[in-house]
């Protein structure tokens, strides 16, 4: 029977530590943007189309 209650409260205390990290991640702005990863692999990145010129001039 003390087991059972050793485990009951060692996952309470990991419940607890999730619940602090993810409120720590809301306070720090981890979930502000959740528009911007959706889009960006509809856009090509600036360094690739740079490339892409230097790679074409040299031709």
């Amino acid at each position: 029977m003390n087991i059972i209650l050793l485990l009951i409260i060692l996952s309470i205390l990991i419940a607890g530590g999730f619940l602090i990290a993810f409120f720590w991640a809301v306070r720090s702005g981890q979930y502000d943007d959740d528009y911007t990863p959706a889009v960006r692999i509809l856009f090509d990145d600036e360094e690739i189309k740079e490339q892409n010129k230097s790679i074409e001039s040299t031709h």
